[in-house]
């Protein structure tokens, strides 16, 4: 479970200030996807939208879904950024808000107290009307993978029975373990920035261990499907960076299957890697990566008064020239100030959440977000 978003940032006798970062996306025309949404449950409390998006280039159907659990907002959030991506192949299918009425409650569990992610059972059919329907979206596209996004308190240490956060679970194969493994390396080393908050990697249980039920068990078991249970924690970390964590592992996990465009004979996405048989055509621009360092170091609990320095020379971008680099520095969704680097004087007591959104030279954008707060 995780706090509830009514009281994120609030803090006794001091205003907080929130905003959301606004991930970049890649500019792809409308001509070359098609966009598609319905509903599930519809006319009951349970519906839910469906939103599917298909490119001209045939490939792999990706499969994501958010808010299983009601009070998870960074893995509902971070799904329905997910459903306006642009993809160069294949198909993506979101489901943001599978149990909406439980997200309406900001609640784990709608009324009634049934876990909707131990609605799954394994070799047979969903135990609830609303698994049903989510499982009857998996069987008319049939995902060749499938990512749940979840959030938890604490930090996973390899025990089920504590936190399970800052980790991405896995069926059990050799392509998942590569891919999961690269991920978190990749989000670890560009996103993630307080020490112990590293995402680690593992299996999914077996089948006869608890949790049972759970929605990527059964794709992972009752289909030919990967799958994937990504777990980002709220512990003491604002909503935009956990969004961001949970795009930044989904963007990794999926790119070479249905971001980037394929030179091959369109196949079925195999664990191939010979590097592709064909010109490379017209290659896509690689995004930048922002990353905020600031002086001091430790942001929290700095005296009235305080200046920090907002630091945006470790932004990245591997294939060309960050053009740009701007700031947010009152969480308001507007970027106020412009430079590589900044300094804020936090004169109030309260949190500021601070937005860097770095652009390359192809109009590309990336964003990093740090929170400094004053007492």
């Amino acid at each position: 479970m995780t706090s509830t978003r009514r009281t994120f940032l609030t803090a006794a006798g001091c205003a907080g200030l929130l905003g959301l970062g606004v991930a970049g996306t890649s500019g792809k025309s409308e001509a070359d996807v098609s966009r598609d949404s319905f509903t599930i449950r519809s006319g009951t409390d349970q519906a839910t939208k469906v939103y599917v998006t298909t490119a001209n280039q045939s490939g792999p159907t990706v499969m994501v879904t958010g808010g299983m659990h009601g009070n998870e907002e960074g893995g509902y959030t971070a799904a329905g950024k997910i459903a306006d991506w642009d993809i160069s192949r294949g198909r993506l299918v979101v489901i943001p808000r599978t149990n909406a009425a439980a997200d309406r409650q900001d609640s784990r569990v709608a009324d009634g107290g049934v876990d909707l992610n131990r609605q799954f059972p394994t070799g047979s059919e969903p135990e609830t009307k609303l698994a049903r329907a989510i499982w009857d979206v998996v069987e008319k596209y049939e995902p060749d993978t499938v990512i749940d996004l979840h959030e938890s308190q604490e930090i996973y240490d390899g025990d089920m029975v504590g936190g399970v956060g800052q980790v991405i679970f896995r069926s059990r194969d050799k392509k998942t373990e590569n891919d999961a493994t690269a991920a978190a390396d990749y989000v670890n080393e560009n996103y993630v920035s307080r020490d112990g908050y590293d995402f680690t990697v593992d299996v999914f249980s077996s089948s006869s261990n608890e949790p049972t039920g759970l929605f990527t068990h059964k794709a992972a078991r009752d289909t030919d499907a990967i799958a994937y249970l990504v777990e980002a924690t709220s512990e003491d970390t604002p909503l935009d960076k956990r969004v961001q964590w949970h795009t930044k592992v989904v963007q990794q996990l999926v790119e070479d299957d249905i971001l980037t465009g394929s030179g091959g004979d369109g196949g079925d996405g195999g664990d191939g890697n010979d590097g592709g048989d064909g010109d490379n055509g017209d290659e896509q621009n690689k995004p930048p990566v922002a990353r905020i360092e600031t002086t001091p170091t430790d942001t929290t609990g700095l005296g009235r008064g305080a200046t920090v320095t907002l630091d945006a020379s470790s932004s990245t971008d591997d294939d060309g020239d960050i053009s740009e680099y701007a700031w947010d520095i009152d969480g308001d969704g507007t970027f106020e100030k412009s430079g590589e680097s900044i300094q804020m004087t936090l004169s109030n007591c309260g949190r500021y959440q601070v937005t860097l959104q770095v652009t390359d030279d192809e109009g590309a954008t990336d964003t990093d977000t740090v929170v400094l707060s004053t007492v």
